[in-house]
């Protein structure tokens, strides 16, 4: 089912940079070089599934749906660049601003970041576009996104980081979840159930690719191993170590896989993900 999901959602993906006179073609080519290079597809799947949960069809929400893909590639993109984490990899590829010229490459994620929103905008249902909006703006994952840069080369506590990785990781996923759940109808105590597993595995999420940093492999991960060290980036195993980390990981997982056990028999591919998050090896 998940397979069918990611192949549906890739397929979805290849139609959604409109093509035009009027649009710059080097704006639309840098636009698809991001988004259609692969990558897991797990925050469009992840509203997918949430909104299958409740008996419903999801390629009817396949476009909002795939508007989160384009929010994470918009947020690859601009932490690749220069200013940021300065990465020549990603997803195997070299990376958007080592492709086509650095202003290019910012504005194609300013680009993808607006289109994201008509397409969340299209659902009609303000609430949708709120969520999301919180999710990755100043009280989300931008807010994480400083709080990681603020933060590197120093002495950070174990709140710190968690702060990091709430914010600049867990949000975007939990409110994949949540989204899905609204777009369904849900009640508040399933909307309430599938947000606190969301959070759990996409905190978990962020503590597996601070392992794969450093014990990945280059070839699997698809970007280079070992750029939270070169940056002096706060990570999980900096601060804790690795058995604390894989440890704190691995109960993230089991405390997502208790919670979304309330739900019943739909439980099975979330429980079936959750491991899949704790045990990837890209």
């Amino acid at each position: 089912m998940l397979a069918d999901m990611r192949k549906m959602v890739n397929d979805h993906l290849l139609s959604l940079i409109p093509s035009s006179t009027e649009i710059p073609e080097s704006l639309v080519a840098a636009m698809n070089y991001s988004l259609n290079a692969g990558g897991k597809r797990l925050r469009p799947i992840l509203v997918l599934l949430a909104y299958e949960s409740l008996g419903k069809d999801p390629k009817e929400i396949l476009t909002p749906a795939c508007a989160l893909e384009l929010i994470h590639t918009y947020s690859l993109i601009h932490d690749d660049l220069p200013c940021m984490d300065d990465d020549d990899l990603r997803r195997g590829k070299p990376t958007l601003h080592r492709q086509f010229p650095e202003a290019i490459a910012v504005l194609a994620g300013d680009a993808l970041h607006a289109l994201a929103f008509e397409f969340l905008a299209s659902t009609g249902d303000a609430r949708i576009v709120r969520e999301v909006g919180s999710a990755i703006g100043i009280s989300g994952m931008l807010g994480g996104q400083v709080a990681d840069v603020e933060s590197e080369g120093k002495d950070i506590t174990l709140a710190d980081i968690d702060y990091i990785h709430r914010k600049k990781t867990a949000a975007l996923i939990e409110v994949s979840l949540k989204i899905g759940a609204m777009l369904a109808n849900a009640d508040e105590k399933l909307i309430h159930t599938l947000s606190v597993y969301g959070f759990k595995i996409g905190l978990a999420f962020q503590i597996v690719d601070d392992i794969l940093d450093v014990t990945g492999d280059q070839d699997k991960l698809g970007k280079q191993v070992g750029s939270d060290l070169k940056n002096l980036k706060a990570t999980y195993p900096k601060v804790v170590g690795m058995d604390e980390s894989r440890r704190r990981a691995a109960e993230l997982i089991d405390e997502a896989k208790d919670v979304i056990s309330a739900i019943g028999p739909q439980a099975a591919p979330f429980t079936y993900l959750a491991d899949f998050i704790l045990n990837r090896d890209n």
